[in-house]
This record gives C-alpha cells, sequence and structure tokens, in this order.
C-alpha cells in the first residue's frame, strides 16, 4: 500500500492527529533544538507512524542548521532548488534562501493534501491553478466541494449510525442498556 492510499484510509481524527504531532515535531526542530533545523522536504512519503500511530518526521537528507543568529540559512540558489517539487515553498526556485517559512509553507501543502485527498502535482494543477488555489475560494462555506470524500463518506455513515443508536439502545421492555 502506497502512502496516499494509507493516508486516505485514516479518519478524520486519525488524519488531525497526524497533523498535530508533524506541527509539533516542526515546532520542536524550529524552536527548541540547541541549532534550529530546517527539514526542507516536508512531504507524505517522510511522515512515518509508528505502531500507535504517532507521526516521525522522517529522511533528514536534505536538511539544513541554521545560524544561532537568524531564522534562515545563509543558502542561496548555488546549491540548487532543495525539496521537492509541489511541496517546497515557490520561492526557493528564485533562489530564496532556506527559513522556518519553507518547512511551514510545506505543512500548509501536506494539510491540503490530508484532508483534499489531492496531490499538488495532480495533473489538473497546471499552469495558474495550484492545490492551493483549488482549496482558497471554497474556504469555509463550500469545503464540502473539496474535501476528501472519504472524509465525507464518514460523516455520513456516522450521522447514520448516530441516528440509528438511540434506537438501539432501547430494549422492547422499555428500558435502555
Amino acid at each position: 500500500m502506497n502512502e496516499q492510499e494509507t493516508v486516505r484510509n485514516l479518519n478524520f481524527f486519525q488524519r488531525v492527529s497526524v497533523a498535530i504531532d508533524v506541527a509539533h515535531a516542526l515546532e520542536y526542530l524550529h524552536h527548541r533544538c540547541e541549532i534550529p533545523i530546517i527539514h526542507c522536504d516536508l512531504k507524505p512519503s517522510n511522515i512515518l507512524l509508528n505502531e500507535e500511530m504517532v507521526a516521525h518526521i522522517s529522511d533528514f537528507g536534505l536538511a539544513k542548521l541554521l545560524s544561532r543568529d537568524s531564522y534562515s540559512a545563509n543558502q542561496s540558489s548555488s546549491l540548487g532548488f532543495r525539496g521537492t517539487i509541489g511541496y517546497a515553498r515557490p520561492e526557493y526556485g528564485m533562489g530564496s534562501e532556506l527559513s522556518t517559512k519553507g518547512d511551514v509553507y510545506s505543512y500548509g501543502i501536506l494539510l491540503l493534501e490530508m484532508f483534499t485527498g489531492k496531490r499538488p502535482t495532480d495533473e489538473r494543477f497546471k499552469e495558474s491553478l495550484s492545490l492551493h488555489n483549488f482549496v482558497k475560494p471554497t474556504l469555509p462555506e463550500q469545503i464540502t466541494e473539496i474535501i476528501d470524500p472519504i472524509l465525507l463518506q464518514q460523516r455520513v455513515t456516522r450521522r447514520t449510525i448516530a441516528n440509528i443508536t438511540p434506537n438501539r439502545n432501547i430494549l422492547g421492555n422499555g428500558r435502555h442498556l
């Protein structure tokens, strides 16, 4: 099973839990390490789940240490593009310095992918349309139009179960379970 199928099999609460775990890990890397670390390649395949479904960031091959005096690494485009197309901050392609903002951008794209079920490299996101531009006009009133259909199906199933449950909890003799 690939990572896209794995994410699609997670329910809403599991996806939120993964998102929170990744946010905590980024907060640790950026603010609580003795020398802050920029991951530079945050994407679904670099998020691992353990047996308890706790998410961990992996693959630090492109990571950079920040100088103690600033929140951007003194690296320029001479090192080439860092990250993965679709997840990397667009400014990196124009030679922008590495910064924690790049990881935050990647985290936002990761969240959009987790809750829409669409990859930022999907064929429909060409020219001026991107995953971000696909989601933005639907917020907040039309969110159900772009949410992962699996999450919507889970919502319908829960509502149906919620409507049935009170009837099943009543025994024929009028006593409640």
